[in-house]
């Protein structure tokens, strides 16, 4: 088996790992996490064994190095005193409404708001969202269902 050239496989899903990377991480840490990922992926591909998904095998990377940051911040924000934390930037408003479509998906359980991430912005398939989160199929199946459920009620509660 030949791998193509590492350079290919950064030209050709670049867009979607600083995606995914800036929606699991969010704007302050996405380009860190897309950084990483490929500084990963780079140090791994050697030893890639199979050539058939290497999409899901960058946004696996991906998803990795986003929750070790989000790892890393909790443990380092609970040392430090809240009062002696900066106060929240100001978010400027999207160019397009999204009737609070993210801040919604932002309050799911952590293990929904990931598998909708991984498969709606991520565009995986439940096996590639299984892998990612150490699960099944099945059950990235039910927790991007789980979760789309509670968008929907939340949403028919603000009409």
């Amino acid at each position: 088996m030949s791998l193509p050239p590492f350079q290919s496989l950064v030209d050709a899903h670049w867009r979607d790992v600083g995606r995914l990377a800036h929606a699991l991480a969010g704007p302050d840490h996405g380009d860190d996490v897309a950084q990483q990922a490929w500084t990963q992926a780079l140090a791994a591909y050697p030893r890639v064994t199979s050539t058939r998904n290497l999409r899901g095998w960058l946004l696996t990377i991906t998803h990795r190095c986003a929750m070790d940051v989000h790892r890393s911040r909790r443990r380092t924000v609970a040392h430090e005193d809240p009062g002696s934390l900066p106060a929240a930037p100001v978010v400027a408003a999207p160019v397009e409404p999204d009737d609070g479509l993210w801040a919604r998906v932002a309050a799911l359980p952590e293990r929904q708001r990931e598998a909708v991430v991984l498969k709606y912005v991520g565009d995986l398939d439940h096996r590639a969202v299984a892998a990612a989160l150490g699960t099944t199929p099945a059950m990235s199946r039910r927790l991007v269902s789980d979760a789309l459920a509670a968008l929907r009620v939340d949403v028919e509660e603000m009409r």
